[in-house]
């Protein structure tokens, strides 16, 4: 069944076993993961570019891994310096084929790419809760970073897309 009922008061339980309130801001951070995620598909829905699409599948692997990061306590993180890398390679190719931003860009010019600013900002939103968490509880630095370079990875894709 998909319903447990163990949620009913309030709590759920982390990857790791420990009981959290629903509304604490480990679950808070990993739930916004989740929608970036579900932007992310909405985004690879709708994007033109074939390259678009496998990178943001790419990213979409990882993020389950990152979730469950959040999602435990005591343990060794999933997301590596490799992960955080990878989405640096694929900025600074990508960055080096596109026009100098010369000022603020409206979004929407597509639908891709307005699905890519939203998951920008989502994951924005990731990052300040994985921030708020870090001052009271601990959380490992690399999800700190792929969080910060995740957001900037969905910009220049959505810029690739609108481009």
């Amino acid at each position: 069944m998909i319903y447990t009922k163990t949620g009913d008061a309030g709590k759920t339980s982390l990857y790791t076993g420990e009981r959290v309130d629903k509304n604490s801001v480990r679950v808070q951070v990993y739930g916004a993961i989740d929608e970036a995620d579900s932007t992310l598909a909405l985004a690879r829905a709708f994007v033109a570019s074939d390259d678009v699409r496998e990178k943001i599948f790419a990213v979409q692997k990882k993020l389950p891994r990152l979730m469950a990061d959040f999602a435990s306590l005591n343990r060794e993180p999933t997301i590596t310096a490799e992960d955080v890398s990878e989405l640096e390679r694929q900025m600074d190719a990508l960055e080096s084929c596109l026009p100098p931003l010369k000022e603020f860009l409206i979004p929407g010019a597509t639908k891709g790419g307005a699905f890519l600013d939203l998951a920008r900002t989502t994951t924005r939103r990731a990052e300040r809760l994985a921030c708020e968490l870090a001052k009271t509880e601990p959380v490992h630095e690399v999800d700190k970073i792929f969080l910060n370079r995740l957001s900037d990875w969905c910009f220049l894709m959505m810029r690739a897309e609108d481009a």
